[in-house]
């Protein structure tokens, strides 16, 4: 069968925005790129769009912090050079998506966003070492593991909004399973040296272990009905 050009054309178009590809101005980059990319630029312009707390708690060496969710993110982001490159990341990616697109309106020429935002820079490695252990060790996590039954853990934060929607059946689930499955709960916001030892770099990340093995792993949404299938 064959197409107009135009369909085949726009077809095109969307497959490269599925695909990740950089829009305008805007270029969402791997963390080895965006390192590199900081490392070249002569006094980069970086902004850390999380809150005062997460900034406070692990930033990007040089980084600003303008909180996406403050009132005066726009007023703040318009005092920095527009004709210069600007880096932009947050815990994850949802916040940087959209302050990019607001720097993009706001006529910033250069946009730099980091894929997978700072769980995944920690994740492969770009973060300075730490001393300071926050939350759960690898120790404590493999002690969850000794037991005959089924642990089924999850990976989550209270502002992800796919984690939200698993909470309800994934408590149920904890009760009504108990006898074949153990099912433990993560939050990555308290636990982030165990987050950056494993390299969990997406929410929810679940991971099915039997005799301390990983057996089945999943990232993202996952309905209850799917879910049941894999325990």
């Amino acid at each position: 069968m064959k197409f107009p050009q135009a369909f085949l054309i726009i077809i095109t178009f969307v497959l490269a925005s599925c695909n990740g590809q950089s829009s305008k101005n805007v270029s969402v980059i791997e963390p080895a790129a965006f390192a590199e990319k900081i490392k070249s630029t002569e006094n980069p312009q970086i902004l850390d769009v999380r809150t005062p707390d997460e900034f406070a708690s692990e930033h990007i060496d040089n980084a600003v912090n303008v909180n996406w969710n403050g009132d005066d993110f726009a007023t703040k982001a318009a005092t920095y050079d527009k004709s210069k490159p600007v880096f932009v990341y947050c815990l994850s990616g949802g916040r940087s998506k959209k302050a990019s697109q607001k720097l993009q309106e706001l006529g910033f020429t250069t946009i730099y966003e980091l894929d997978g935002g700072i769980m995944k820079w920690n994740a492969e490695g770009h973060s300075k070492p730490s001393t300071k252990t926050t939350g759960m060790t690898s120790d404590e996590y493999a002690a969850l593991l000794n037991t005959d039954k089924k642990v089924l853990i999850d990976f989550y934060a209270e502002w992800c909004g796919p984690c939200k929607q698993m909470t309800p059946y994934l408590t149920k689930m904890q009760k009504e399973l108990a006898d074949k499955v153990v099912i433990i709960r993560i939050d990555v916001d308290q636990n982030k040296t165990l987050v950056k030892d494993m390299k969990i770099d997406q929410l929810p990340t679940l991971l099915l272990y039997e005799n301390k093995e990983v057996k089945w792993k999943n990232t993202g949404f996952i309905s209850e009905a799917d879910l049941k299938k894999q325990l």
